[in-house]
């Protein structure tokens, strides 16, 4: 990597943020798919395993490819959002794209896209936006790779979503729950259907336990597109889970086997199932309930999980960990993670959440684990104020304060923590915030003098 490909990289970025951000989003799947067929259909090149849901499914997806990789095939994984920098969405082989690659690809959609953007405009429509053209560049620079499969997650929803361009070998719902609600719908069977659109003809269907409501939304899709379907708790398990140094033993009856005690490196019962999960999403990529996974395949697929972001120790002395629960579903998560599978009495709970997001929600659902509320905002136009979090802590008879920026609150915490070796830090609420937490964390090297 050169000082020019970082730089090719970075123009890539910026000509991306001038366009309509990522939020904005409208149901019109159509305006990727006119540039991908002026690419020729790139993302018709690979196997893919489309995956969707509420929570837990970059988790999932990330486990996924880490499994369909040991079947030595080369892999590409999309996801969103990035937590450092942009090329982590695109993933070729478990490794961010090359900077080059990505200005390479860029250089190859870049007049369609002026054209488009052309028919857009005379059609009285918007021009491509942030999120539509982040989808057309993975695509091309996948194909470009090449890959065998891409492990695909949904930027919102499903139907509508600009990945739902490509065609699914496999359909994945994690969990879900209501999110989104102003562009999804606001009950859990209505944000299924919009989910559901990602199921196609003939494809293989699998999800993590779902509310009444959604399995019958995701049970009536599959039946209409004549694809098969299975549930976790019905048509496969996590069986065991128990913990274990940096993470846990699982032991998984999957569509085409049981897997007994195999090493998970991820903190959380929640990790567990979404390990489950993807087993069962690969079991029906390479073969359904007739093929399993080989042994040490299984293995070394999941030995090389990892889910930035999530659960992620970032800090000792004193512990700090890094988790992207932005809604009450994974907030609920991160506690009985925390309750489950650390030992410590109290935790500082450093907590910044975007304004579209349920604060009040997530508060209450950190409320059984924290002792004290350092409110701080993710850097973005569309974080909530710090003393709104902090106002929402206290209603909740929290202690807390506030703090105009990560560093002063993630100083104060550690700060707090140090005073007792029963205290612990985790700092959550919002992908973004993450992301700065690991840059922050790594710069002031919390983790200094340890070896992992």
């Amino acid at each position: 990597m050169t000082d020019r490909d970082i730089a090719r990289a970075d123009a890539v970025y910026a000509a991306l943020l001038e366009r309509q951000g990522e939020r904005w989003v409208q149901p019109r799947v159509e305006r990727t798919r006119r540039v991908l067929e002026l690419l020729d259909d790139p993302q018709k090149t690979y196997r893919v395993v489309h995956v969707t849901g509420t929570n837990g499914k970059t988790s999932t997806s990330r486990i996924i490819e880490s499994l369909v990789r040991a079947h030595g095939l080369r892999t590409g994984l999309f996801t969103s959002p990035h937590l450092e920098r942009f090329t982590e969405r695109i993933m070729v082989d478990g490794e961010p794209i090359a900077d080059a690659a990505v200005a390479d690809a860029w250089e190859e959609i870049e007049p369609f896209v002026g054209l488009v953007d052309a028919e857009l405009a005379a059609a009285g429509d918007a021009p491509l936006t942030f999120f539509e053209l982040l989808t057309v560049l993975a695509f091309v620079a996948f194909a470009d790779a090449p890959i065998d499969v891409l492990v695909l997650e949904v930027g919102m929803g499903g139907s509508w979503d600009s990945t739902n361009t490509a065609d699914g070998d496999v359909a994945v719902f994690a969990p879900i729950d209501i999110d989104h609600a102003d562009r999804l719908g606001d009950t859990i069977a209505e944000i299924a259907t919009v989910k559901a659109g990602i199921i196609k003809d003939g494809a293989a269907v699998v999800s993590a336990r779902q509310d009444a409501s959604a399995e019958a939304v995701l049970r009536e899709a599959a039946a209409a597109r004549g694809a098969t379907i299975a549930f976790e708790g019905q048509d496969f398990a996590l069986a065991r889970q128990s913990l274990a140094v940096g993470g846990q033993l699982i032991t998984v009856r999957g569509l085409a086997g049981t897997y007994e005690d195999e090493y998970l490196p991820l903190y959380g019962g929640h990790q567990g199932f979404n390990a489950a999960l993807a087993i069962a999403a690969v079991e029906a990529l390479i073969g359904g309930a007739s093929r399993g996974i080989a042994g040490d395949v299984l293995t070394e697929g999941l030995a090389q999980a990892t889910a930035p972001g999530r659960l992620q120790l970032v800090g000792v002395a004193p512990t700090v960990l890094v988790d992207a629960a932005h809604n009450p579903h994974g907030a609920r998560a991160l506690v009985a993670a925390l309750q489950e599978s650390f030992d410590f009495d109290e935790w500082g709970i450093v907590l910044g959440v975007f304004a579209d997001k349920d604060a009040a929600g997530i508060v209450d659902a950190l409320a059984p684990v924290a002792a004290h509320v350092f409110a701080t905002s993710p850097e973005s136009d569309r974080a909530e104020t710090a003393d709104r979090i902090a106002d929402l802590a206290e209603a909740s008879a929290l202690p807390a304060t506030v703090h105009h920026d990560l560093g002063q609150a993630a100083e104060a915490a550690r700060a707090w923590a140090a005073e007792s070796d029963r205290r612990a830090v985790v700092i959550a609420g919002s992908v973004i915030l993450a992301g700065q937490a690991l840059t922050l964390a790594d710069a002031e090297e919390w983790k200094s003098g340890w070896d992992a």
